[in-house]
């Protein structure tokens, strides 16, 4: 398989030393560690299927990654495993404004293609929190959110064609640049979220909108994380759906302040990052109501940034709140449980008395607009007893999202961290679906074996 794909390849687009594979034996999840047999770097989407009927013909399996920005253990390889790294399939191949559509090769970087957009007075509204880094294939592979995902939706909103190379290396194009087209199945959607076990996707065709004219950025502070959560289901209740409502406590808030040295208030308990956009009009007026709505729910300081610059300053504060919070002890565990929004209250306060109760050191920011909470163990993997903490921490807060209704995962995928419990969320029927459907496309297991299904 090695000597093949070299000369497929070529000797510089093929790591087989130790040193050089260390980097892919992990993701951004880090806790899930197991060295490749080699990285191979293809450049097209026929060098992607050329390796894909290599590993057909030596029964090797095949690991799909980006940037390895993954959060969830989704690209750790399995033993043995080639993985396929596909970060030199960067072309923006076409911005059609025309059409409101953009064409990319899955290496793409997610912000480069809202450059892309932007040049065009266009924009891509999924904004994970690692994409100045990130790939669309690992996006549109996860079904990734982000920060503007309360009013825009995630990846799978913007997605009208993918090319896939299945899992015996045919190429296939799935869904194209109509905006309404029924004829058979949705096949792309399927292989949206499909975490690399169903095929490869190569290439994408990305729906766009109209930038918008105005947006206003806010921040409300608040003596307890109840009282933030309360603001946030009213606002929402309120029939506002503002552009990003984002929420971090005061474990996070005083490390982002001590990372980035940004003057935030470190005295409060909670804050919110609250952005709206669209017609200045309607700006202004949403930006009056929720200033209201904060304040008559007890917000301690409530300001509105000055300019641009103040804008991005405060958006690059929630942005790097997991790099601050993975600088205070060894190991940092990112969890993103995702509730109905009427129980937003009820689950930050479940999860600060868990912390407690375990004796943990836990810091919780998220997408809280949408539901999407990332409680975050700050711990050490070499210490087995804090780990098994950890453990019983984390299946005490998935359990309780689940009773309330919520999800597991709201954007990071299940991958390895989260399989312990997808049958717990699913049931019987639903998952035995899903993996009739693996075994279907993928018969022999060769594409990400081990991840989403214990």
């Amino acid at each position: 398989m090695l000597e093949k794909l070299t000369d497929l390849l070529g000797k510089e687009n093929v790591l087989t030393a130790p040193e050089d594979l260390i980097p892919y034996s992990f993701d951004g999840t880090a806790t899930f560690r197991v060295m490749p047999a080699a990285v191979a770097f293809p450049r097209t989407t026929e060098q992607v299927s050329a390796c894909v009927k290599l590993a057909c013909e030596t029964n090797t399996p095949i690991i799909t990654r980006g940037s390895g920005t993954g959060l969830s253990g989704g690209t750790v390889p399995s033993e043995g495993a080639v993985i396929l790294c596909l970060v030199h399939m960067t072309e923006i191949i076409a911005v059609d404004p025309a059409n409101l559509t953009l064409r990319a090769q899955s290496g793409a970087i997610t912000l480069k293609i809202d450059e892309a957009a932007a040049v065009h007075g266009l924009f891509y509204p999924p904004d994970p929190g690692s994409m100045k880094i990130s790939t669309i294939g690992g996006n549109v592979a996860e079904n990734s959110g982000g920060l503007r995902g309360l009013k825009y939706g995630v990846t799978r909103d913007y997605v009208m064609a993918l090319t896939v190379v299945l899992t015996d290396g045919t190429i296939a194009t799935f869904g194209n640049a109509c905006v309404k087209d029924v004829a058979g199945y949705s096949m792309k959607d399927l292989f949206i979220g499909s975490e690399g076990t169903l095929g490869i996707i190569t290439e994408v065709l990305l729906k766009l909108l109209p930038r918008p004219a105005a947006r206003r950025t806010m921040l409300a502070t608040f003596a307890s994380m109840e009282a933030a959560a309360e603001t946030v289901s009213a606002i929402i209740a309120a029939r506002i759906i503002p552009c990003t409502l984002e929420f971090l406590d005061q474990m996070t808030i005083r490390c982002v302040e001590d990372y980035t040295k940004m003057g935030l208030p470190t005295e409060c308990a909670a804050l919110l990052l609250i952005e709206t956009d669209g017609h200045p009009a309607a700006v202004a007026d949403e930006a009056d109501k929720m200033a209201a709505i904060a304040r008559s729910h007890g917000a301690l300081e409530f300001s509105t940034a000055a300019n641009e610059a103040e804008s991005l300053r405060l958006a690059s504060a929630r942005r790097s709140a997991f790099s601050a919070l993975a600088r205070v002890r060894p190991t940092t565990i990112l969890e993103d449980v995702t509730v109905p929004r009427s129980h937003l209250a009820e689950m930050v306060t479940f999860i600060a008395k868990t912390a407690a109760d375990y004796k943990l050191t836990v810091g919780t920011f998220g997408h809280m607009g949408d539901g999407n909470l990332h409680p975050t163990f700050l711990t050490d993997e070499r210490n087995a007893d804090e780990m098994h903490r950890v453990h019983l921490a984390l299946d005490a807060i998935v359990t309780k999202t689940l009773s309330l209704g919520g999800t597991i995962t709201g954007e990071h995928g299940v991958g390895l961290a989260k399989k312990p419990w997808l049958r717990q969320q699913l049931g019987d029927a639903s998952l035995n679906l899903m993996l009739q459907l693996k075994q279907t496309l993928d018969p022999r297991n060769l594409l990400n074996p081990g991840k989403i299904f214990n």
